[in-house]
């Protein structure tokens, strides 16, 4: 119980301290520090190197404890009733082994340092070295009827370059329409040379075609017709052109474009004359992607840094590809909506909490299910997955990842294998409706979606089929996966967890705390001593000593806890939770019709407003202590996947993944080209989800598949491509721990109370459980639209 007020306020926590021991001081919360996991399998080990330099400081000071050794081996922490009785050669065996293993870990250690070391100077050196590129220019100009108009782009010779960029923006013809066409702008490069040259071949032409000069195809694109070149918005187009030769020649390259228009046509360019090499790029793109996930299984470092570290890298590589992009343009890649909204609604569940409604609704639950663990599961499930269908998952798993870790901890379970079945169901709900989930708003905000009658009834009509089924496979999929009900609880005596767990919370206090006061340094400095104490009795509890390690109340026994949980006297913040319940009716309702086009307000917009709205109400609420329990990790991690997944695509690996599938979709024979079409796109889109943000992956597949259904050749229906899409990218949330927004806050504010959820340990359990969802709705979309054609 300790615990649980521990991390409801930690402060007052502190402040319980005997007042001989703690001086009452002013409490300052800073973002807590991320603690790693103690234990693997009964070993502690003190991992970050600031734990290490902590504990050093009260090493050092004799009157701290009663033991002078933090760090302690395996052998020291093994149990007594798994320890026999050895002889001294054993004993010099075990001395032995401990000694090479601590040797093998000391140099893996300096192993990993000085690989990231060498990571830190390439981008160093690269990033001093190149410049921002410079923002192309944008030429305008106007062609007349029967006008070909030329533009200069390189002078004296012909650029030592095979290829060419060009962006062209102007009265264009959607892809959709462009078989009713009947005028067309035609665009392409040729090269003046100023001496004569007897040999064609320099240049890559025939003997009969020198006369034309072209060192390129022609690129005709359709538009529109005369009355309404002023009229329709403006669309663009992008190309790289490849040169027929690179030879250095002396002359001018031009660039020629004319339109069959009887009216003038204006358009305005920009050209790259050194675009990245795309073929070489996807190689470096894949490698950064590689090393990320390398980082962040292997845990040598947290995986914010781990974020951070690949983002940066993959700059530089783009740097050195003398592609490095400006601040704007970094700026831009950010999806600033989606971190205002975690920010703003992580304070909202942080004022919230002090309501004292997440105990309030853990002990309605326990009623309501009889404390039956199975039964108090699915309710927390089924629960999330329909809150997560109205709300957005990521409000949805931070409103309900408090109340799991409660309920937990009252029922001495784990609370990381629950945590992990209600990420689950919160990816399926979000799945269900075209708000629930971003790559769905993306999905339904796409004008050829809307013009094909995929309204919000019709979408979640069709999803819902196929999520019944998935919803039933899934709940059957987690019973086999802990049929053993020992897997949902602790591996280890309660007492040894909560001191494990109490242990990491006074960590937290202590590293909150600055040395910049006297008062400070010295709260901090007996945190230190106390962080001491329970460790030295977790040290003496796991050799088997008997020690008074645990007050009391801490003692009872597994009904005695329940029976006080239910009994708990722990009135609710009424006034302060009436106005958490405005401010939420407020967001949620909003929420709710933000679709809307009159509604000129964002899931993040609105979050914000909300945010202020309670903070107003609420003025007595101490921002600095709100503050101080915002997931700035998480925050800072999904900035850093942001910038590289923006550099992913600069260097061309989501495009390639893109490209790919439309090809292998149209080498198959016409009448196979639905089934392919809808069992790649739903495959592809999940396994690449999986491991990259699914947000501009669906932003490129939405291209894709409205240019399949446009070809006239495939004569493909939109419909069915659209619910593969948005199967794949929900479903491959569940995959890995950093696949969804969702994953990363439920592991945050877990993590926050002192629970560690591992990359290794979700994705054991969440890549099967996403490979069956994939495989029932693979079934559910061939037999619907394939079979009996349901494409309305």
């Amino acid at each position: 119980m300790i615990i649980a007020k521990c991390i409801a306020n930690l402060l007052s926590a502190v402040c319980q301290l005997p007042t001989a021991e703690l001086p009452p001081v002013r409490c300052q919360i800073q973002s807590w520090t991320m603690v790693r996991e103690f234990i693997v399998r009964s070993e502690l080990k003190i991992i970050s190197n600031s734990r290490r330099n902590m504990y050093q400081r009260f090493i050092d000071d004799p009157s701290a404890g009663p033991s002078s050794t933090v760090a302690m081996t395996s052998g020291e922490l093994e149990p007594s009733s798994l320890k026999s009785t050895t002889s001294k050669s054993s004993c010099e065996k075990t001395s032995a082994h401990n000694f090479l293993h601590a040797k093998k870990t000391s140099g893996r250690k300096y192993t990993v340092s000085i690989v990231l070391i060498c990571i830190w100077l390439f981008c160093t050196i690269v990033l001093m070295a190149k410049q921002e590129r410079k923002v192309d220019d944008v030429h305008q100009v106007t062609l007349a009827p029967n006008e070909t108009k030329t533009q200069i782009i390189y002078k004296n010779h012909m650029p030592n370059t095979n290829k060419i960029q060009l962006i062209l923006a102007g009265a264009f013809m959607p892809d959709y329409y462009s078989t009713l066409a009947t005028h067309f702008f035609n665009i392409w490069i040729e090269f003046d040379p100023t001496e004569e040259y007897d040999m064609p071949s320099k240049l890559g032409l025939k003997y009969e075609d020198m006369h034309q000069r072209n060192i390129t195809q022609i690129w005709s694109i359709p538009i529109v017709s005369e009355s309404l070149v002023e009229v329709v918005p403006e669309m663009h187009h992008n190309k790289i052109f490849k040169l027929f030769s690179n030879v250095t020649l002396r002359g001018d390259t031009r660039l020629c474009m004319n339109t069959t228009l009887s009216t003038n046509f204006p358009i305005s360019f920009t050209y790259d004359l050194f675009p990245i090499n795309t073929e070489y790029g996807i190689i470096y793109a894949a490698l950064v992607l590689i090393g990320l996930y390398v980082l962040i299984i292997t845990e040598v470092i947290h995986k914010s840094i781990a974020a951070i570290l690949a983002a940066t890298t993959s700059i530089s590589i783009l740097a050195l590809l003398d592609e490095r992009p400006t601040k704007d343009e970094l700026s831009s890649w950010v999806d600033i909506e989606t971190l205002l909204l975690l920010f703003c609604m992580m304070v909202i569940v942080g004022i919230l909490s002090e309501t004292g409604i997440f105990d309030y609704l853990a002990i309605v639950a326990y009623k309501e299910t009889k404390g039956k663990i199975w039964p108090l599961i699915n309710t927390l499930c089924f629960f999330t997955a329909i809150v997560s269908s109205i709300l957005d998952n990521v409000t949805t798993v931070l409103l309900m990842t408090p109340i799991t870790i409660r309920l937990c901890e009252v029922m001495q379970m784990n609370p990381v294998p629950t945590l992990m079945c209600i990420i689950f169901y919160a990816n399926l709900g979000g799945a269900l409706t075209l708000i629930g989930d971003p790559p769905n708003v993306i999905i339904g905000t796409n004008k050829d979606v809307i013009a094909s009658g995929i309204d919000f009834t019709t979408f979640s009509l069709h999803m819902g089929g196929g999520l019944v089924f998935i919803f039933i496979a899934v709940n059957l999929h987690l019973r086999f996966i802990y049929r053993n009900m020992q897997d949902l609880k602790f591996t280890e005596p309660s007492n040894v967890t909560e001191l494990r767990q109490e242990l990491a919370i006074w960590q937290k206090a202590a590293s909150s705390l600055s040395s910049y006061s006297k008062e400070e340094g010295v709260v901090r400095d007996k945190l230190l001593r106390k962080c001491k104490t329970i460790f030295s009795k977790l040290k003496d509890t796991l050799k088997g000593f008997k020690v008074d390690v645990l007050p009391t109340e801490r003692l009872q026994s597994y009904d005695e806890s329940i029976k006080d949980f239910l009994n708990k006297d722990s009135p609710l913040d009424k006034s302060l939770l009436w106005k958490c319940a405005i401010t939420l009716g407020f967001v949620i309702t909003l929420f709710c019709l933000h679709s809307f086009p009159q509604l000129n307000l964002s899931l993040g917009w609105i979050a914000l407003l909300g945010t202020l709205l309670l903070l107003i109400l609420a003025d007595h609420v101490d921002i600095e202590c709100v503050l101080g329990r915002i997931e700035w990790a998480t925050l800072s991690f999904f900035a850093a996947l942001f910038i590289l997944i923006g550099a992913l695509s600069e260097l061309g690996l989501i495009e390639w993944v893109g490209k790919q599938t439309e090809v292998i979709i149209m080498s198959v024979a016409k009448e196979y080209r639905l089934s392919v079409a809808i069992i790649l796109i739903l495959w592809v889109s999940t396994i690449v989800s999986s491991f990259v943000d699914n947000i501009p992956l669906t932003t490129m597949m939405i291209k894709v598949i409205t240019s399949l259904s446009q070809n006239p050749e495939l004569e493909l229906p939109l419909p069915p491509l659209v619910y593969a899409l948005a199967f794949g990218g929900c479903l491959g949330g569940n995959g890995t721990l950093i696949a969804a927004s969702c994953n990363m806050v439920c592991a945050g504010v877990a993590e926050q109370h002192g629970y560690r959820m591992s990359f290794v340990q979700f994705f054991k359990v969440g890549y099967p459980v996403m490979l069956g969802s994939v495989v029932i709705a693979t079934v559910y979309l061939l037999v619907t639209h394939v079979t009996f054609g349901w494409n309305t």
